[in-house]
């Protein structure tokens, strides 16, 4: 790659995001495993570093989080600190660059190729952001440097926690060769272990494979495997990038058996569904209700509507019929969600036309 075409990209990614906000702002849970998210019937969401010692992961459930580790330490989640923590890392971020491309409330793109400080090196770059974010937040975070998305984000996870690792491009398609395939970012756990019984278990193995045969065996996937083992990935950071759907979901302390209650069941999440759209000004046209049974089975219902959802009255009468389609119920429920998809921006849609009478 001629010097000219390298680009400077970082990835920031907050260690233990949720968990180390709940740690920092309770003393008493310092030192101590915590998990973020509900103790009998929800799932982790985050789990701090003295967790993880047990095998406690976010998305396992609760129960199975208990058992790995009897002394965990369960806490409720506030999106809203951690939306206004998060907020702060982007105001930092922003000094530096224009182009922060955010992918969670904890992680990020950056591509500081031209940056607003003069600064020559990433890594020197890095260095000053997390000092800043640990300053300003009390937080720490880990960064990837490199010449691209793929082994920047890689690069993040490999100093974990608040370290960062640079991959420059002479050293791209080497640092691959011993990584296994299942910590290649886009390769999830079925891939791997279909990965493996092909015998392909890390990078030098997937290199030797061709593009024919990675394609003959992953369809259109095939071609993106090939060219990420080599190091090559073209993908730019894109600032701003829209929200593809927005939802809210809740796990009962009970298993839901009438559909009463499945119906309020319903509104409740529905609400945090409208609140976010009055807020930031967004509509969908797609309507998905999501519901999970007792013995884990999820099934989804969804609608899509000829003109964006403008009202809460609109939103919740299609989610209800939506429900209602599981009705009579097989077994009891577990968990309900409402999202919506197809967003926009409800300034940048059209006017309803208006019919005129001449007179």
């Amino acid at each position: 790659m001629p010097a000219g075409d390298v680009r400077k990209i970082i990835h920031i990614d907050m260690d233990a995001f949720y968990a180390s906000v709940e740690q920092r702002d309770d003393p008493a849970l310092r030192g101590k495993p915590v998990a973020v998210g509900g103790r009998e019937r929800g799932v982790v969401a985050a789990a701090s570093y003295e967790a993880r010692k047990f095998g406690v992961r976010s998305a396992m459930p609760s129960a199975t989080a208990q058992r790995l580790c009897p002394e965990l330490v369960f806490v409720k989640p506030r999106f809203d600190v951690y939306k206004e923590v998060s907020r702060q890392i982007r105001d930092i971020f922003l000094d530096y660059t224009p182009l922060v491309e955010p992918l969670s409330l904890d992680e990020a793109y950056l591509d500081v190729t031209t940056n607003l400080k003069g600064m020559a090196l990433a890594s020197d770059i890095a260095r000053e952001i997390r000092a800043r974010i640990f300053a300003e937040t009390g937080l720490t975070a880990s960064a990837g440097i490199s010449y691209n998305k793929f082994l920047a984000k890689l690069a993040s996870d490999h100093r974990k926690p608040n370290g960062q690792t640079v991959i420059t491009p002479d050293k791209g398609a080497v640092f691959l060769e011993d990584l296994p395939v299942g910590k290649f970012h886009g390769v999830g756990p079925k891939t791997a272990e279909r990965m493996n019984r092909l015998g392909i278990h890390n990078g030098a193995d997937l290199k030797a494979q061709s593009l024919e045969f990675l394609e003959e065996y992953f369809g259109r996937a095939g071609a993106w495997y090939y060219a990420i083992v080599r190091g090559q990935d073209d993908r730019p950071v894109v600032p701003d990038r829209p929200r593809k759907s927005v939802g809210s979901e809740t796990t009962f302390m009970q298993d839901l058996a009438r559909p009463a209650d499945i119906e309020r069941g319903v509104l409740s999440v529905l609400d945090d569904v409208w609140s976010y759209c009055e807020r930031s000004g967004i509509a969908g046209r797609t309507v998905t209700v999501k519901v999970k049974y007792a013995d884990f089975q999820i099934i989804t219902r969804s609608r899509t509507l000829p003109e964006p959802v403008l009202s809460r009255e609109q939103l919740e009468r299609t989610s209800l019929e939506l429900v209602r389609q599981i009705f009579p119920l097989e077994k009891r429920v577990r968990l309900l969600g409402v999202s919506l998809h197809n967003l926009q921006r409800r300034d940048a849609l059209a006017p309803s036309p208006q019919m005129t009478l001449q007179l």
